[in-house]
């Protein structure tokens, strides 16, 4: 009777570890699928003027719903910031600005696939601007004497608040670097509307800005574009991108350019200054590719 009772618990014990180690298994390979995990968004500060949060938030359950999947987006406090939690695997997707995406794609192989559209094209441009009480009205009286002027850039990250006003300034002779240059000063405010506020204050002389944050700045109030004219602009550039790491499924990438092409909720669009979503590929980013190259931030 003993022996019988004693093998009794022995096979009960057998089959409850072999179901414990199947439940382990299971959920192994559930972890490994990241089928459970939420699907995280980083998200550069494009603006530090007013918050974004409410925007955030609808986006986040925007995105939820529509993959049937929990979604969470982050304002990170920098555009490196962004870049490295791609590249450290610590994001499934981001948006960038054009720069910031060429940087990670070069370096994890993040991959562009949905643009925003502005009066239903997806460009900018990268503008100059001064204060109205200043006499320059050209880019050309701006740098006719260089040793007087506070010149203001972006983050240094930015493509139309760094990158591409530095290569013009660069081909003028006038800038190197932020410790090599002509001017009498050159500060990095680190955003956008940083820029147009230190313009509109006369802290500085002139500064490089995004064209379409700077009209949604005027267009919200939050900066007073009667203060402000703009002595040059770039060629068009292609819009910021959303971008999700290397490796991500085509199920999964389909699924976000459906959900992104059908957001029509004006909360989310004018944080973006946008009018809606369109498709993007890493082709679209080429120019940003070799002038990055050109200034050694990328190699080719």
């Amino acid at each position: 009777m003993m022996k019988k009772l004693l093998l009794l618990i022995l096979t009960s014990l057998f089959f409850l570890l072999v179901a414990c180690g199947d439940e382990t298994e299971e959920s192994e390979q559930s972890k490994e699928s990241g089928s459970d995990e939420a699907f995280t968004i980083g998200v550069i500060p494009a603006q530090t003027e007013g918050s974004m949060q409410e925007a955030m938030d609808e986006l986040q359950a925007t995105l939820t719903d529509k993959l049937d999947r929990e979604v969470l987006v982050e304002v990170y406090p920098d555009y490196n910031g962004v870049v490295e939690a791609m590249n450290f695997d610590k994001i499934d997707m981001a948006y960038f600005g054009p720069l910031t995406y060429v940087i990670a794609n070069a370096k994890s192989g993040a991959k562009a696939i949905i643009t925003q559209l502005i009066d239903g094209e997806p460009f900018y441009r990268s503008y100059i601007i001064t204060n109205k009480e200043n006499e320059w009205n050209t880019l050309d009286e701006l740098l006719s004497d260089p040793s007087e002027i506070d010149f203001a850039f972006g983050d240094p990250n930015s493509t139309s608040g760094s990158l591409i006003p530095s290569i013009e300034l660069q081909d003028r002779g006038v800038y190197q670097s932020e410790d090599e240059h002509s001017f009498n000063s050159v500060r990095f405010t680190g955003s956008h509307d940083a820029t147009a506020l230190a313009v509109q204050n006369n802290q500085v002389d002139a500064g490089a800005i995004d064209s379409a944050i700077y009209n949604q700045l005027v267009e919200s109030g939050k900066v007073d574009g009667k203060q402000i004219k703009t002595i040059w602009e770039s060629e068009k550039l292609f819009q910021y991108p959303w971008a999700v790491r290397k490796g991500t499924d085509e199920e999964t990438i389909g699924a976000l350019k459906e959900a992104f092409l059908s957001i029509d909720s004006e909360v989310i669009l004018d944080a973006f200054g946008a009018t809606g979503f369109t498709e993007a590929s890493n082709e679209d980013y080429e120019s940003i590719r070799q002038a990055a190259v050109k200034q050694g931030i990328i190699e080719e």
